[in-house]
């Protein structure tokens, strides 16, 4: 009977050593197929020969030879032990082959989102540019009194398009900003006051088009002064009232009001409502509100418009900020946007000196503009001219530098620099600029005035020793502002300025 257990044990262990053999073979051969094991894996026959040499062994044993109990066990567990080694070999390659395909995946992910980001960036670099050229343009015209009420209603068309149109864009890099994780939130003072006046006068004049009547509050309790991001603010909550108005029809009423609903030492948490009679929102819709490329229906959208872009974008830049953005709403009665938000309050208005000592008026001033394209310095020394301000332009970067050495000190107030130009681009032109032996290089104004809206160009502007980045399409406005407080604050740095001679030349 032990005899029996004893050859049955060697030939057992022979069956799952042959078995072994076959299963090193394919593993060797499953691993010589990936290019990424290299040309050293043919060290995985050793042991396949190895097995060949003590599967003979286990047959001449069998055969010839007279094993006791003890060999015969001692055999077969040798080839249980090496099954369990190839199983352990083959679970261990499997995870590092995982891992490498994991490795590979994310690679070719960041590589596409890179590739993507390149493209958006350079798409939005030229939609920016034309979008330039056509609501500036515009924007002249309209500014002309002579224009026919016909022509002038065509171009407030022109306009409202043109607007939408820049603002599907803006929502679209906005998205990819948040997504590549380069649209971060910053801690600046700013002025609540003037960023509600702002609002106002944007709101009151859309609604007034459509036959809104609109109201707006700010409770005594809010201080005129904060710190965070004014700009992200300012672009949710203009997608908000921009989609109340949207959504309302006339006769109707839109509200926009501003409170304080809790304050813990120098944090306050400022609500924004903003609340309209219109069409309201389906309740099982409700839940899909924020949602990417979420519409209600296809009927909604073609009557009102619409990309369901920005209510998503709207959102993340809320809790980028730390805040949030909430939805209630009634079918056929309206809805009602609530945007909440932490903020430390900021330095009091009566330690600030009234706005207009803040910014000095562009009557006189004489401007760089270095510009490539013709068109789009046309329209900015229009704007320009439109202030009272002198201009001279230059088509590239290396013109710009030149024009700036040869100028007498002070000579100009301001460098107006795009970043993308033939022969010298802006920023290189700018670090030029900064790094020339005159007392007016290192405090001279120079603004970004770019198609390039990324928050990486932002940086890298600023990192070039610019003051401002501006986007294209620039507002008038904001332009003027931009110009007025840097000026008036490098004059702050320059001290005593030697008098500008009217007339003075290069």
């Amino acid at each position: 009977m032990i005899g029996w257990i004893i050859y049955g044990m060697i030939y057992l262990g022979s069956m799952l050593m042959i078995y072994n053999i076959y299963c090193f073979i394919r593993f060797a051969r499953y691993i010589r197929g990936r290019e990424s094991m290299g040309k050293e894996n043919s060290i995985l026959y050793i042991p396949i020969v190895l097995l060949i040499f003590f599967l003979m062994g286990y047959l001449i044993i069998g055969i010839f030879g007279k094993p006791d109990l003890i060999i015969g066990g001692v055999l077969f567990g040798g080839s249980i032990f090496v099954f369990i080694m190839h199983r352990v070999l083959y679970d261990v390659t499997q995870r590092v082959i995982d891992h490498e395909q994991r490795e590979a995946k994310l690679m070719a992910s960041e590589e596409s989102n890179r590739a993507k980001t390149s493209f958006l960036a350079s798409m939005s670099h030229e939609m920016r540019t034309s979008m330039n050229v056509i609501l500036g343009l515009d924007r002249l015209a309209l500014k002309n009194p002579d224009v026919s009420p016909e022509v002038r209603d065509q171009l407030m068309k022109i306009e409202v398009s043109g607007t939408y149109l820049l603002e599907l864009i803006n929502n679209i890099l906005d998205l990819n900003y948040m997504e590549s994780g380069e649209l971060t939130a910053k801690s600046e003072e700013f002025s609540l006051n003037e960023l509600m006046t702002r609002l106002n006068v944007i709101a009151e004049e859309v609604c007034t088009e459509k036959g809104l009547t609109y109201h707006s509050f700010v409770t005594d309790s809010v201080s005129p002064y904060y710190i965070g991001d004014e700009m992200l603010i300012e672009q949710v909550l203009l997608n908000i009232l921009d989609n109340a108005v949207k959504f309302t029809d006339a006769p109707g009423d839109v509200t926009f009001s501003v409170d304080r609903i809790s304050c813990q030492e120098d944090t306050d948490i400022l609500e924004f409502t903003v609340s309209d009679t219109g069409v309201g929102i389906d309740p099982e819709f409700l839940p899909k509100v924020f949602d990417l490329f979420s519409r209600e229906d296809a009927s909604t959208t073609n009557r009102y418009g619409g990309s369901g872009l920005g209510l998503a974008a709207a959102k993340n830049k809320a809790e980028l900020m730390d805040g949030k953005l909430s939805v209630s709403s009634e079918k056929n009665t309206g809805s009602v946007f609530k945007l909440s938000i932490p903020m430390k309050q900021g330095v009091p208005a009566d330690d600030l000196p009234p706005a207009e000592e803040r910014s000095e008026p562009l009557a006189g001033r004489r401007i760089l503009v270095a510009e490539d394209i013709p068109e789009n310095a046309e329209i900015v020394m229009d704007l320009l001219e439109l202030q009272e301000a002198e201009s001279e332009h230059a088509e590239n970067g290396q013109i710009a530098l030149d024009m700036f050495s040869r100028s007498s000190p002070y000579y100009y107030d301001a460098v107006l620099m795009d970043l993308r130009m033939p022969v010298m681009d802006g920023l290189t032109a700018t670090r030029r600029i900064r790094e020339l032996d005159r007392p007016d290089a290192g405090t001279v104004p120079i603004l970004a005035l770019t198609a390039n809206a990324y928050e990486s160009d932002i940086r890298q502007s600023i990192e070039a020793g610019m003051n401002v980045h501006l986007t294209k399409p620039v507002d008038a406005d904001e332009l003027y502002k931009a110009l007025e407080d840097t000026i008036r604050n490098a004059h702050i740095k320059q001290g005593a300025i030697p008098t500008k001679i009217k007339g003075d030349t290069l």
